[in-house]
């Protein structure tokens, strides 16, 4: 160029500060600079930001020999988005002229460290409200369960763009209320807002919590129409969403179609193959990852020893979870640890379980003791579940699966005697034991069922469905499983309690309203019964039915008499 000024230097200086690790480069520049402008220093500012640490960038802000809004601007939100407060406030209180940008800075560091009270003081008190303060004060509510309040901040904005909206469906899924924020999704896109990535993760995380395979196939359905068809992100929410809905080959599928891939995408495809027991298929598409020189990070791993896990993989499991540390640089977390207590004590080394428990490098969470509780319970240990019961409380007096699980040990060795203590304690110490229920989506009605329910309007067909089935699988050298009945009452009854359960309810409406070759998804926000999975396996035979069942753990595919989980889990 024969002539530059110094809105050409800066346009060169402002391509090299948006790129990490090109600091020494943007230093050399910035020096050749003959008039260096104030916007100058501001690109350089947000580039010490971006590439070292806040007390440098500090001292060039400090050094600077001008400085407008904009550079103060920069400094503050560079100390609120590293949860430095007090410094970002210190800078707010002395800074010449405020704009919506600072008060926007400041009440949106607040609400990202957690500090809500400060946020309310100064949106409420700041003279100008940006749409980016609005949403952050929406944020700051939904992030403390506000939802009313944000509600009202929602409905009382001047102006919305697409994050205000995200916000809100993003903040309703986040507090269990998905249906509310898919409401809100639809409404969005009814206004005519076009949704982006963040807007179809939100929703199609929505849809999952519901188990609503309807729903989410109708958003694939949007994101086929519009341009982000070939978004990684998008592909990668829909492939979680059919896999976490029971839709396995929809999201293998697509995963197979997806012309760009990242680690998040692979993770939520072995995860998926994990969480519906295909562990063989997990670990091989985990060969294929690597072979693609895709390097995995730490939720891959967990995916990988989940997989290893539901099949009962148990001395591979143990390799790569080796290997993870030594081979591949992955920190081993709490997560890892909680797969492997599990995949452990699914296989009966109880003691091995205890072990690395006691060897973990950090403070055992209530997850791990849960684990190893439920372990025990399996294989009858009772020295050792009471000793995972009493670890589990002592981190969590108030938890419920800790008292339950033992009552369930107790129950299964026909020890009544401890049940009740366990009973009673729970009683005296207020503890609440979370009702057990299972639901199925029906021409996009959902059934709810709890065992021995009382209130569905179509009971007595269901019944009739039920007794049918019984005395089918009677026949067929189905007989109940008196352990699953947790009750110390005669034999009879008992045989009702377990015919009455809630998936069981839900199967038999299921055959009496599911088109026939269509298969019964069924979910449950317990464990599934051990009785009711034995029961499952006879009727898919019986009635020539594919019975899918998602429990909290995995997801179990009922087909001519057999488990996708081959017993194991």
């Amino acid at each position: 160029m024969a002539v530059k000024t110094t809105v050409t230097w800066n346009s060169i200086l402002a391509g090299y500060s948006k790129k990490p690790g090109k600091m020494k480069e943007a230093c050399e520049m910035f020096d050749r600079i003959p008039k260096p402008d104030t916007v100058s220093y501001n690109i350089m500012l947000a580039c010490y930001l971006l590439n070292t640490n806040l007390d440098t960038a500090r001292a060039f802000f400090d050094k600077m020999p001008v400085k407008d809004t904009a550079s103060w601007n920069t400094m503050i939100s560079g100390f609120a988005q590293n949860g430095k407060m007090g410094e970002a406030h210190g800078l707010f209180l002395v800074m010449p002229t405020k704009n919506s940008v600072s008060w926007s800075a400041m009440i949106s560091g607040y609400v990202e460290c957690g500090n809500l009270e400060s946020a309310v003081e100064l949106f409420e008190i700041a003279p100008v409200k940006s749409v980016v303060a609005w949403t952050a004060m929406i944020t700051g509510y939904m992030k403390f369960g506000k939802i009313k309040l944000a509600e009202k901040m929602f409905q009382g904005m001047p102006m919305k763009n697409l994050v205000t909206w995200n916000a809100m469906i993003a903040g309703y899924v986040d507090n269990d209320r998905a249906e509310d924020g898919l409401k809100l999704f639809r409404k969005m896109v009814v206004v005519g807002v076009r949704p982006n990535p963040s807007s179809l993760s939100s929703a199609l995380l929505g849809c999952s919590n519901l188990s609503s395979l309807h729903l989410g196939k109708q958003i694939h359905q949007l994101v086929c129409k519009s341009p982000l068809y070939s978004d990684t992100t998008a592909g990668t929410s829909l492939i979680s969403m059919y896999c976490k809905c029971g839709g396995l080959e929809d999201a293998w599928r697509l995963f197979h179609e997806m012309l760009t891939k990242d680690v998040v995408t692979w993770n939520a495809m072995i995860s998926g193959y994990a969480q519906h027991g295909a562990g063989e298929k997990a670990i091989l598409l985990f060969n294929k990852m690597r072979d693609e020189r895709m390097k995995p990070d730490w939720i891959t791993f967990v995916a990988v020893l989940l997989a290893c896990n539901h099949a009962g993989l148990v001395d591979l499991g143990v390799r790569y979870f080796d290997l993870m540390v030594k081979y591949y640089g992955v920190e081993a977390k709490p997560d890892h640890y909680t797969c492997m207590v599990d995949l452990l004590g699914r296989a009966g080394r109880l003691i091995q379980a205890v072990d690395l428990i006691k060897k973990m490098p950090f403070k055992p969470h209530s997850a791990i003791f849960g684990t190893l509780l439920g372990a025990c319970r399996v294989h009858k240990n009772l020295e050792l579940a009471e000793y995972a019961a009493k670890s589990l409380l002592d981190i969590d007096s108030s938890s419920a699966a800790a008292y339950v699980q033992l009552a369930n040990v107790y129950a299964s060795m026909n020890r009544w005697d401890h049940v009740a203590r366990v009973r009673r304690s729970m009683k005296e110490n207020n503890v609440v034991k979370t009702p057990g229920y299972s639901w199925i989506e029906v021409k996009n009605i959902v059934h709810e069922f709890r065992s021995g329910d009382r209130v569905h309007p179509e009971l007595a067909f269901i019944h009739e469905k039920l007794r049918e089935l019984e005395k089918k699988m009677k026949s067929a050298g189905y007989f109940p499983d008196l352990e699953f009945a947790l009750h110390d009452v005669g034999e009879d009854q008992k045989e009702q309690i377990l015919l009455w359960h809630s998936e069981k309810l839900a199967i038999a409406f299921g055959l009496i309203k599911v088109p026939s070759g269509t298969p019964i998804r069924i979910f449950k926000n317990l464990r599934v019964c051990g009785d009711c999975h034995r029961a499952a396996q006879y009727i898919s035979a019986i009635e020539r039915r594919e019975i899918i069942v998602r429990d909290t753990r995995r997801f179990h595919h009922f087909k001519d008499g057999l488990c996708s989980c081959g017993d194991y889990w």
